[in-house]
């Protein structure tokens, strides 16, 4: 089944391009079956990109899905047209009344700020206060994950000497675990965060389970045991060319960085990059909405957190 997004959404034309099965409201509204009700909250600068991104993942499901995009109202976005925000994205004050089978929360570059300096900090915390009543599972992406391990758990970031950027090996900690069926015994997944999640904080807390790591990037996925919080500190929902993108603009700003590990051939940034995570990438939504939104949500979302 497809997703349901907006008709003039400009990543239409992309999934089009690419086979990804989307559905027009239009047509949507004449079919007798209630999809599941996906929000996205997009707090990434590349909002454009990012939801492009997230909904080539979402479309790979068999199952109908609403999604409905959200940003913050208290942030004045500087690399997305206002007309893009006014057509296409909704804020909390307009759906704080509805409620959703998952949610999910993107990542940011702010984190090597305080949570609480972050212009929208208070704005997202009402939003995840809402979500214990309102959403069923939700799944945090990078600063995303970091800000929703302190809301929910206490779970504090800690800062990293450098950069964590590249592409890194992955292996699960958890056997006949939902979230990681088909997954391989060592799986590929970009990271681009300049602090970390660390496993020793994770671990304090009996409500929460390290599901996978990284040797070298550290903990990648974190659960809550009732299922209703995923937490994943990479980017596997990034494009083949995300990494060189971030990599080429901060060379450009003359940023100390260095070049993405593992990702282009030899280390080397002239050549094509090597995608090896998109697997990953795909059966890690795929997962997350049959098993802990689909399976798990109760049909009245009106009692959600009753």
């Amino acid at each position: 089944m497809p997703i349901r997004i907006p008709d003039n959404l400009p990543a239409v034309e992309t999934l089009n391009s690419e086979n990804i099965f989307v559905m027009s409201e239009d047509r949507a509204y004449h079919q007798d079956i209630r999809p599941l009700k996906i929000a996205i909250l997009n707090i990434m600068p590349t909002k454009i990109t990012t939801e492009t991104q997230l909904l080539r993942l979402l479309g790979n499901t068999p199952l109908q899905v609403e999604i409905v995009l959200l940003h913050p109202a208290s942030h004045m976005s500087k690399n997305t047209p206002e007309e893009h925000l006014e057509t296409f994205y909704k804020t909390f004050d307009e759906i704080q009344g509805e409620h959703f089978d998952g949610l999910i929360i993107t990542g940011a570059p702010v984190e090597q700020m305080p949570f609480e300096d972050v212009n929208y900090w208070e704005e997202l915390e009402r939003i995840m206060d809402w979500s214990k009543k309102n959403v069923y599972s939700t799944l945090h992406i990078c600063w995303g994950a970091q800000a929703g391990l302190y809301y929910h758990y206490g779970v504090a970031k800690r800062d990293l000497p450098k950069k964590m950027f590249g592409v890194f090996e992955h292996t699960k900690i958890k056997e006949h675990v939902k979230l990681l069926r088909g997954f391989d015994d060592v799986f590929f997944v970009p990271h681009s965060r300049h602090t970390e999640i660390t496993h020793e904080d994770v671990a304090k807390i009996d409500k929460l389970e390290i599901l996978a790591e990284s040797k070298e990037a550290g903990v990648y996925l974190v659960a809550s045991k009732d299922g209703r919080h995923i937490f994943a500190t990479g980017h596997s929902e990034y494009d083949p060319y995300t990494l060189k993108f971030e990599y080429e603009r901060d060379v450009e700003r003359d940023m100390d960085i260095e070049v993405p590990k593992n990702y282009f051939p030899g280390d080397d940034p002239t050549k094509e990059p090597i995608v090896r995570w998109r697997g990953h990438g795909n059966l890690l939504f795929l997962n997350w909405l049959n098993y802990y939104v689909y399976q798990e949500t109760p049909y009245d979302l009106t009692s959600i957190g009753k």
